[in-house]
């Protein structure tokens, strides 16, 4: 017991360290874990550890993955979503068939089954892994593609693999492949749906953000644990529990339970990240003497992983070029509808300019109802607010370049590797394949896409910087207008002749709050219709929240 305490303490000691030091020495804090690790198991205390793979897929990335949803730009997440879609599906797949071509044939006796299945397990980014660029001055639509793509394809890489396995004893139909993805996702994604807002109804209704706090932690397992349960993807169902929660919680919670969700959750990422990471490097030992047991060639494997990695960055390269020609080209056909579309979102203003503009594009000429009318204007605002966002922030190949080399492997590969059946042939080669192609990957990849982002950084351009700062002080402007304008709908008390101060100081205390919860009830229906940067939006709903906590706290009688 004292043993098992005392690694427990070391190792967030260590995590702590590493989240202060690695920045110190411009090296992501989980490169330094990895290596930390890779050395710690030829120590004689970590010889032979094994870590149960499904402690990673089934206790570490459902928390992990429902965090990183909770806290994404459910609008970015919305414009971006085909290609993230694409990034997710369409990727893993072709790189799943590539690679298993591959490994059939330079691995002696394996077959093509066996081998897609190890392609599934090193095609899909890491969510975790991707937490490294993050931490880079990047693209906001490149972080939204690359975040997006690893909250969704671990799941089309866990049936791939089933698929894969399940192919080895039987014939291999691929209608019932698809038909077995497309239910996994649909269970998931109404499962996930279900969770977020039953929770969120749940703690609503509690007043202790500590408890409610604790709720939110079992969330992401209510979710993934019936999904799992029905053979769907639990990890999927985790992360649209999240979506919904991070697009529901600040209407439906307090500032309170909010602030305590947000601090207590970046605690619980940083310590299973970096225990995700710490672990990874940990297994090293374990896994290098599992091949030499099986007389397998350690030194052929490393080679195959090598090679498996170039082919999974120049799979992904091939497909990541055509896609951006894809979003440039409409780009430029959203530029066309721009003017057309600002001219219709002028009209819906007004009822009659809104039902003349729907009846332009309702080719059923049925007369709309007022919520037809209402939704068809929230949706002009969205297509007005998209096509800006496309046009303020194009994506050229240097955008590209980032999309290829920040798809990084991580600890979901080493554990997908490890749930390969004990009858798998060469499984210790395999796994250690799939070890070394993550390791690779975050070492040279994570290593390496600071640096690549400042070759890659466009040179000062004075006059692009000012029409930036031009942007943003007039994205501030209506912000402030938005807001003043939701205040000055809830008019200020008038005091009583006689009435008592306390009584008067409660009433102003009210409204202030009253005026404060207009004010985010604006923000977030702004950030609905996505006519503000998320980042901006985020901020001013920051502020929100501060000035209504000072004032919760100025007003708290004294015990």
């Amino acid at each position: 017991m004292t043993e098992l305490l005392v690694v427990l303490v070391t190792g967030f000691v260590v995590i702590a360290a590493a989240a202060v030091v690695g920045p110190r020495l411009g090296v992501a804090a989980p490169l330094v874990l990895v290596v930390v690790g890779v050395g710690a198991s030829f120590l004689p205390l970590f010889a032979g550890v094994e870590i149960e793979p499904e402690w990673i897929l089934e206790g570490v990335l459902p928390p992990l993955l429902y965090s990183s949803a909770v806290s994404m730009p459910a609008m970015n997440f919305r414009r971006e979503f085909g290609a993230i879609s694409g990034l997710s599906v369409v990727l893993v797949v072709a790189s799943s068939l590539v690679l298993g071509l591959f490994f059939s044939l330079v691995i002696p006796g394996l077959g093509f089954a066996w081998g897609a299945a190890l392609g599934a397990i090193v095609s899909p980014t890491d969510a975790v892994a991707t937490s490294i660029i993050r931490r880079t001055p990047t693209s906001r639509r490149v972080v939204a593609m690359l975040e997006g793509e690893s909250l969704l394809n671990d799941a089309t890489a866990l049936v791939i693999l089933r698929t894969a396995i399940v192919a080895t004893a039987a014939a291999f139909s691929f209608w019932g492949a698809l038909g077995t993805f497309a239910y996994s996702v649909a269970v998931a994604v109404v499962i996930g749906v279900l969770v977020g807002r039953l929770a969120l109804a749940v703690r609503r209704r509690v007043a202790d953000p500590t408890v409610t706090t604790v709720i939110s932690f079992a969330v992401p397992f209510l979710a993934s644990v019936p999904a799992e349960l029905l053979e769907a993807s639990g990890l999927v169902a985790a992360v649209l529990a999240g979506l919904v929660t991070g697009i529901r919680a600040p209407r439906d919670l307090s500032v309170q339970n909010r602030l305590s969700d947000t601090q207590n959750w970046r605690t619980v990422e940083l310590v299973l990240e970096g225990a995700v990471f710490l672990t990874m490097g940990l297994q090293v030992r374990s896994i290098v003497e599992s091949v030499e047991r099986d007389h397998a060639g350690v030194g052929t494997a490393v080679l195959v992983a090598v090679v498996a990695l170039v082919l999974t960055v120049l799979v992904r390269a091939a497909y990541v070029a055509p896609l951006l020609k894809v979003l440039a080209l409409r780009s430029r056909r959203s530029g066309q509808l721009r003017d057309r579309m600002q001219e219709m979102r002028g009209r819906i203003d007004t009822p009659e300019g809104r039902q003349e503009a729907f009846a332009e594009v309702n080719r059923r000429r049925r007369s709309p109802s007022r919520r037809q009318l209402d939704r068809f204007a929230t949706r002009v605002t969205q297509v007005v607010a998209d096509i800006d966002y496309f046009l303020r922030q194009p994506l050229g190949w240097r955008e590209g370049t980032t999309v290829v080399w920040a798809g990084m492997r991580g600890a979901v590969t080493v554990a997908a590797a490890q749930t390969l059946p004990e009858g798998t042939p060469q499984r210790s080669v395999l796994v250690l394949v799939a070890f070394t192609v993550a390791t690779l990957s975050l070492l040279v990849q994570g290593g390496t896409i600071g640096p690549l982002l400042g070759l890659l950084a466009p040179p000062p351009d004075p006059d692009a910087a000012e029409d930036a700062a031009e942007q943003r002080e007039a994205d501030r402007t209506r912000l402030l207008a938005l807001v003043r304008t939701a205040a000055e709908g809830i008019p200020e008390p008038v005091p009583a002749e006689g009435e008592p101060r306390a009584d008067t100081v409660q009433a102003q205390v009210r409204w202030r709050v009253a005026v404060l919860e207009a004010q985010r009830a604006a923000l977030l229906d702004a950030r609905d219709d996505g006519t503000f940067d998320a980042d901006a939006l985020e901020e001013a709903l920051a502020n929100l929240d501060a000035s209504q906590i000072a004032i919760e706290l100025r007003a708290r009688p004294a015990d």
